[in-house]
């Protein structure tokens, strides 16, 4: 299942970089995203999260009340205009569930624009779109949280 989004940050493709790759930034969206034990590791332009999420109700019979989902995102040196690409790949340890895509950083908007695209993918036989539909919406709502936490982060 394709997922493509989009956030606006009121700051410069630099800024944003910046906060992204902050350990302290990533720790809150962690603790904002419900997460029940978290583990986050910022080397240079590669960031490492894992978080015990509570797994959506379609999953449950699958990985129970919670599951792991660990995130990994490496982003490209900037453009001569600060933007940059960043792989993303996200999977479920011990779960048929990953997804592979990348988020592009660049001005616009209210100063940045970050695009999150990628596929989500459950490989699972004959259930595998339907438990894809219903981990699209926390994929999102991961992200949707990142925009939040950054919001005040870059206003604060």
């Amino acid at each position: 299942m394709n997922i493509d989004t989009r956030a606006e940050f009121a700051a410069t493709p630099d800024k944003v970089f910046a906060m992204l790759t902050d350990k302290s930034f990533q720790e809150q969206v962690c603790e904002q995203s419900h997460a029940t034990n978290h583990d986050v590791i910022v080397d240079g332009n590669n960031i490492k999260t894992s978080r015990d999420l509570p797994a959506p109700d379609a999953a449950r019979p699958f990985t129970g009340a919670t599951l792991t989902v660990v995130e990994d995102v490496t982003w490209a040196d900037a453009g001569d205009d600060g933007s940059r690409t960043a792989t993303v790949n996200l999977r479920v340890p011990g779960q048929p569930v990953t997804f592979n895509g990348r988020y592009q950083l660049s001005a616009g908007g209210a100063g940045s624009t970050l695009a999150f695209a990628g596929e989500l993918k459950v490989n699972v036989p004959l259930l595998g779109k339907k438990l894809e539909e219903a981990a699209a919406p926390a994929v999102l709502a991961g992200f949707v949280t990142q925009e939040k936490v950054g919001a005040d982060w870059l206003a604060g």
